[in-house]
This record gives structure tokens, C-alpha cells and sequence, in this order.
């Protein structure tokens, strides 16, 4: 349920796309307490993207999940962000997040809602 989209401009490498999807997918299910069965990631990279009137590297980031608290949306931002510095080497100040909290009646998954 929980999905985590990354979008950048950074042209990667598969390799370093794999390890990327990999390592969020993990990261996401312990932070948000959630089996990692159920969580989705997807990253965009070459994307179209300026930030602050520049092309430097910057993320536009999707979290939205069932059941995402307010009071855990500054500590998440704050641990997205790091991952994204140490991953993709890009700047906190050229991150923005949008965090969803999805009602249970319109998450769709296996023919049902959660």
C-alpha cells in the first residue's frame, strides 16, 4: 500500500536504478511499518527537471501510503532526504515531497480495496 515515487534528473546506470529501488523498498516498509510485500517504489530518472532556475541535481518525491500520520511526515522528509544525498548525491534544499495520506476505500489492489 505504501507507493514511494522518485523522480530526478540524474541519468543512472541499471545497476544503480536496481540498487536504488532496493534498498527504498526496504527502507520504507521499516520506517512505515508496513511488509514490504505491500510496498511499491518506482524511480524516474533523465527527467525533465529544474529546480531554482537550474538542471543541478534535484527529486520530485511521492510518498503516499494508507494510514500516513502528519506527525510522521517531518521525520520521513528528513530520512528521504539523506537517502537521496547519500544515494544520488542531491542536495535536501533541492528535494520537494508530497506526502498523501490515502483512505483505505480508494487503495485498489488484488480485484478489492484495502
Amino acid at each position: 500500500m505504501p507507493y514511494f515515487r522518485v523522480e530526478t534528473n540524474l541519468k543512472l546506470d541499471q545497476e544503480k536504478k536496481t540498487s536504488l529501488l532496493s534498498q527504498a523498498s526496504r527502507k520504507l516498509s521499516q520506517e512505515l511499518g508496513k511488509p514490504e510485500r505491500y510496498v511499491m517504489v518506482q524511480l524516474v530518472s533523465e527527467a525533465m527537471l529544474m529546480f531554482d532556475g537550474t538542471l543541478e541535481p534535484a527529486a520530485y518525491v511521492e510518498l503516499k501510503s494508507i494510514g500516513l500520520p502528519e506527525t510522521q511526515t517531518q521525520p520521513l522528509a528528513q530520512s528521504i532526504c539523506g537517502f537521496l544525498q547519500q544515494e544520488l548525491d542531491i542536495s535536501p534544499d533541492r528535494v520537494y515531497i508530497e506526502f498523501i495520506d490515502i483512505p483505505r476505500k480508494f487503495w485498489g489492489w488484488n480485484g478489492s480495496t484495502f
